[in-house]
């Protein structure tokens, strides 16, 4: 009566992934858990259904009771199954956070109903019943297409409401494609009744979303069967509100250096070797690995906190042997105490990375201490973030002017440029705290080329000449000076707005004089476009006069350290360099003037032109407009 020719194979298969799944490391989170469920199920209800339908060919001569049992168990784990498919869906979306009694209720009412009718057919035959001429469908069967049906339909609402919630388009497309095929699996199961069909369909659903959720090694680096960060970030996201425990980072200092020294192969026998260490040292504890020779590690609230410390240092002050390796590490740590709930797993990630920073570059020799002041720390340039990239986005990014000006007559000569960020309070956030992180998230680009065409629409509108003034300063991030179109974009803004380039000097500081050939094809071809050029915050990176030389600016402006330095502590370095830029034909401005002590020091060792809070501070376009035009 019932053909197995499927359901054998889709077993065998079954047992393969189930093997491969069980030799690796899994995370222990719900989406995780609910899929080792199905996977479980699925193997019982194969083996059930065999079972069941090899009985009831044979009900005659076999017990009843037996008999009676295998259906049971079958109609029941059909029935868990159904429900544990919404359960998957709900928790790769990631709505495992949903709290409401209520709803768990409700949604898991049809499954245990049709669980306890099944359980009470053997006696009501209600689901089946068994009589002297064999198996027989209840009054209550369809109740197995309903409740199948009903799950489905509820997971690809949730499906619909919630997709979003995942990132990436294939896991979107995965989890979909499962429910589709659990579809097409009870449809033929409903047309085909006699053919174990619907367990081959099933065994496909569960393959699509291990190809896009489950396969173990998403989680996991390749150095030693750790997991990764994204498999940080998850483990973070679904148990925040109940962490505990300590948090040990370990950095190998100088990792791209060593790497170079030992070779690829090495190292990654040293970061296996290391991986096996923690896994093997302290059970229990989750290990990740965070790029660039990173290891972070979960520890329970039972280990002590300074034993760790020693262990690992030890430990780290022995070479790392193996067949193919022999290496010595310089080994960093990072400690803390983590509280039950985070900010986010990306704040977190973030206020450890800084901390990592600290123990590879910041010299620390010691164990660095992270604590909630650098998580409110990294929260805060998480919103600072945020605020840019809505500014940009909505191009609200708001320019100030300061104005520069001329050191024997103190009028107003130029102005200096100056984008403004606000937080949601109104309050103006230091450009020291937002334009590191332009330049670190790659939007440094869009928002210097806003303030640069809100500075030429404002040329364009404004006489500037006839006030006396002859330009207007503009900042050139290192990074955007390195654009290749760098001269062609700003050349079409300027020509947009139909002024002359010359009114718009482009500041550059020291930190974009690295590369000396690149630096000086960049010039020559913004020079030829007609921009001119300052040299910014001079005295703070790696220029020289021989340097300085080659290179075509106009003005050199020495940074405000500087001029307090000098203003302290006086000496005949400054005036005597500063006589040499005249020489070379640059004229000299020095910022930060405070007060009216540090205008005259300045004039007097021969700074041209002054600027600072002793004149003005900076002024929206406007007031600055009102004010001076």
């Amino acid at each position: 009566m019932w053909d197995l020719s499927f359901a054998i194979p889709s077993l065998l298969i079954l047992g393969l992934l189930l093997l491969f799944y069980f030799s690796l490391p899994r995370l222990q989170i719900c989406m995780n858990s609910a899929f080792l469920c199905i996977l479980v199920l699925e193997s019982a209800i194969i083996i059930a259904d065999i079972s069941a339908s090899y009985a009831d060919d044979r009900f005659d001569s076999l017990p009843l009771y037996g008999v009676h049992l295998l259906n049971t168990v079958y109609f029941m784990l059909f029935f868990l199954r159904a429900g544990a498919l919404f359960v998957y869906t709900a928790s790769v979306l990631k709505l495992w956070k949903q709290k409401n009694a209520l709803v768990h209720i409700l949604i898991s009412l049809p499954m245990c109903i049709c669980v306890l009718l099944s359980l009470a057919s053997p006696f009501l035959g209600l689901i089946y019943y068994i009589d002297a001429s064999g198996y027989h469908k209840g009054p209550c069967y369809f109740l197995v297409y309903i409740c199948y049906w009903l799950y489905l339909f509820i997971s690809i609402i949730t499906w619909i409401k919630y997709k979003n919630n995942l990132k990436r388009k294939r896991q979107k497309l995965g989890l979909l494609l499962f429910l589709i095929i659990m579809c097409a699996g009870i449809i033929l199961r409903q047309l085909f009744p006699t053919i174990l069909l619907m367990d081959t369909f099933c065994l496909m659903a569960v393959l699509s979303v291990y190809l896009s959720f489950e396969n173990p090694e998403f989680y996991l680096e390749r150095r030693g069967n750790v997991f990764n960060t994204a498999a940080f970030r998850d483990y973070i996201e679904e148990n925040n509100g109940h962490l505990s425990g300590n948090i040990v980072g370990i950095v190998l200092r100088y990792y791209s250096e060593i790497r170079d020294i030992y070779s690829g192969s090495q190292m990654d026998d040293g970061l296996t070797m290391i991986a096996e260490y923690l896994t093997a040292e302290f059970p229990g504890c989750n290990v990740f690995y965070h790029r660039r020779g990173r290891f972070i590690v979960f520890f329970p609230k039972s280990y002590d906190k300074d034993d760790l410390l020693s262990r690992l240092t030890e430990r780290f002050n022995r070479p790392w042997k193996s067949d193919n390796a022999d290496l010595s590490f310089d080994a960093g740590f990072i400690i803390s105490e983590l509280e039950e709930r985070v900010p986010s797993a990306e704040i977190l990630l973030a206020t450890i990375t800084s901390g990592m920073d600290k123990a590879d570059f910041g010299g620390s020799r010691g164990t660095v201490t992270i604590n909630r002041d650098d998580m409110e720390a990294n929260l805060r340039n998480s919103e600072i973030k945020r605020l840019l990239d809505a500014s940009i986005f909505n191009d609200e990014v708001e320019v100030f002017l300061q104005p520069l000006v001329d050191a024997k007559t103190e009028k107003i000569v130029s102005a200096e440029a100056l984008c403004r960020l606000f937080d949601t309070e109104g309050e103006i956030i230091s450009p020291g705290s937002f334009i590191g992180i332009a330049e670190r998230n790659g939007r440094i680009n869009e928002l210097g080329e806003q303030v640069f065409e809100k500075t030429c629409r404002f040329v364009k509108e404004h006489d500037l000449l006839s006030a006396g003034i002859q330009c207007i300063n503009v900042n050139l991030s290192p990074v955007q000076f390195l654009r290749s179109d760098l001269d062609e974009r700003y050349s079409g803004i300027v020509k947009k707005y139909c002024i002359d380039p010359s009114m718009v000097h482009l500041e550059i500081t020291e930190e974009s004089m690295i590369d000396d050939s690149f630096l000086q094809k960049q010039l020559a071809v913004m020079v030829e476009r007609g921009f001119k050029f300052s040299l910014d915050d001079y005295g703070t990176g790696y220029s020289n006069l021989t340097r300085l030389k080659k290179c075509p600016f106009k003005n050199v402006k020495l940074d405000m350290a500087v001029v307090k330095d000098y203003c302290q502590s006086p000496d005949d370095i400054l005036p005597t360099m500063i006589k040499a830029f005249k020489q070379m034909g640059f004229e000299v401005t020095a910022e930060g003037i405070e007060d009216e002590n540090v205008a005259e020091t300045m004039k007097r060792i021969g700074c041209d032109y002054l600027q600072g809070f002793y004149y003005s501070k900076p002024l929206p376009m406007k007031e600055f407009a009102i004010k001076y035009l």
